[in-house]
């Protein structure tokens, strides 16, 4: 996915029951080139959400029924993760401290300034589309690491742990053959053209730590 391949799927969702609010939004967000789906409440966002694209949720906190920090904690459930931008014309400490927790990009003050409120809403769109893309990559990387066998994966870890050929096959009890052979497999299903790029395949997914 290039990167402008990437950004014309990117969307900014809008939240808040003020009618007005979100006209003034999607009209903001329209003119500067970038699709938008506004929302009267967080229950009719949630039911009409079609899944992950690189994305940028723009709330209110006080609306009918969810409030907007409760739809940050409901994304959170679902395990979806989006930027999210939180709006309040009653800012206090315990909402920008549950927000921020919650982990918004940032909390504003109604009425927001149309550039502070475009810069932020750019940002949180650089922001996870970076993360979505690195959703893609561990999702292709996984899909892979499942593929090799239960020997190939041990091979794996003893190749990424640093060990030779001849000590790894002394700790499986395999022919130095054998495991040349299973190292071939690992690099081909894999797809990766050097040790070092396994390395990094490996820390991508999380599974350094457990050999040490």
């Amino acid at each position: 996915m290039n990167g402008t391949s990437a950004i014309e799927q990117a969307i900014v969702y809008i939240v808040d029951d003020d009618e007005q609010v979100r006209k003034g939004l999607v009209a903001l967000v329209q003119a500067m080139g970038v699709a938008s789906e506004a929302y009267p409440s967080a229950e009719d966002f949630l039911q009409a959400f079609e899944g992950r694209r690189p994305a940028c949720l723009v709330t209110d906190v006080r609306m009918l029924g969810m409030s907007g920090l409760e739809l940050q904690e409901r994304l959170l459930q679902l395990g979806v993760s989006m930027s999210v931008i939180v709006l309040t014309a009653f800012a206090t400490t315990p909402t920008t401290v549950r927000a921020m927790r919650n982990g918004a990009l940032t909390l504003m003050e109604k009425p927001s300034n149309d550039e502070e409120l475009w810069n932020a809403i750019r940002a949180g769109l650089a922001s996870d589309l970076q993360n979505y893309q690195l959703e893609l990559q561990r999702s292709s990387l996984k899909q892979r690491l499942d593929n090799l066998t239960p020997k190939e994966l041990e091979v794996l870890h003893l190749m990424i742990a640093g060990d030779a050929n001849k000590v790894i096959a002394r700790k499986l009890d395999c022919s130095i053959r054998t495991i040349e052979n299973h190292r071939q497999k690992v690099f081909h299903k894999m797809e990766a053209d050097s040790l070092a790029e396994l390395v990094r395949m490996a820390v991508a997914l999380g599974i350094v730590p457990n050999l040490v």
